[in-house]
């Protein structure tokens, strides 16, 4: 039985998912926040995308973690207290933990209540002498509520998996300024970046042929309709997710397929056909110009490394 905190949470989430789609389908053009993409079946969808031929950047950052790992978790030291930012499965994360000198504590953070808890189960049971503390929150908000005691000399902040590619530019900066605060004096922000590259790779990677990405895009209007009463029509809203080289970005859409009126928590929405819901960006920065970024979040450089195939990097930034 859920208590009345509990409720009360779910009752403000539920409002602010409200609040944001309606905003978000009010403006032009019609945006949708990509982290409501991640509910669990959003969740589980996007771990099947990774496994995918055509998704490169999970396997590459997964070999470079692999290839690295060992000079990383010398680099850190012992004891170190790792948090990760939308820690998802955590598989990268075992990359790291299997190479860290005796860490202290391990803290995924997680938008996705089930699938963090879930998750950190899996992670508690392979790693039984890490202390593993879970914590539900987005964040891309302000992160004051993080605030955790520190219980080791050193807190490293980890992101991998190109999610920094979510953010728009000047939303990069402030949110790498946020993860410099919560890794602290003498911390250690560690970020994957998915570099660009050509649209016959990319497009493919957001739109493969056996119709995930689609399903995994399309599920936030399945979550729209069973928690906010909407009544959209999964057949008349397509998946598309075309490259644009000048901003160096994937945009990813759901185009109305016809003229249609859709109604949202007592709200209608009149869509014109092949009008655009934006549902994510996937920005591919060059490392000068994250390092660029970096610095303008008051992160200070370290190494960087890189895939034989310059796909994908990891960048070291000091706190």
């Amino acid at each position: 039985m859920r208590g009345p905190e509990s409720i009360a949470s779910l009752d403000h989430e539920r409002a602010r998912f409200e609040e944001d789609v309606v905003r978000g389908l009010s403006t032009r053009p019609r945006s949708l926040p990509c982290k409501y993409l991640y509910d669990e079946r959003g969740s589980r969808l996007f771990d099947r995308i990774t496994t995918l031929d055509e998704y490169y950047l999970t396997r590459a950052e997964t070999a470079l973690l692999h290839a690295h790992a060992r000079e990383i978790a010398t680099r850190l030291g012992r004891a170190i207290d790792l948090v990760e930012l939308g820690s998802g499965s955590s598989v990268k994360t075992r990359i790291l933990l299997d190479a860290l000198i005796a860490p202290a504590r391990y803290v995924p953070i997680d938008i996705s209540a089930k699938y963090l808890a879930e998750s950190a189960r899996k992670l508690s049971a392979s790693y039984p002498s890490l202390r593993v503390e879970p914590r539900v929150a987005d964040y891309a908000r302000p992160m004051a509520r993080f605030a955790m005691p520190r219980i080791a000399t050193r807190r490293v902040v980890f992101f991998p998996g190109s999610s920094i590619g979510n953010f728009e530019p000047d939303e990069a900066i402030v949110f790498l300024d946020r993860a410099r605060t919560i890794a602290g004096s003498g911390g250690v922000v560690i970020v994957g970046v998915d570099l660009p590259k050509d649209a016959s790779v990319i497009e493919p990677a957001y739109d493969d042929a056996q119709g995930v990405t689609a399903a995994f895009n399309q599920n936030l209007l399945v979550r729209i309709n069973r928690e906010l009463g909407g009544d959209f029509d999964l057949d008349a809203f397509v998946h598309r997710a075309p490259w644009d080289a000048s901003r160096r970005r994937v945009e990813m859409q759901l185009v109305s397929t016809r003229a249609q009126t859709v109604r949202i928590a007592g709200r209608r929405f009149a869509f014109e056909q092949d009008e655009v819901i934006v549902t994510e960006h996937c920005y591919k920065h060059g490392i000068e110009d994250f390092r660029a970024m970096a610095r303008a979040a008051g992160l200070g450089g370290g190494p960087v490394w890189t895939d034989p195939e310059a796909r994908v990097s990891l960048h070291w930034l000091d706190a």
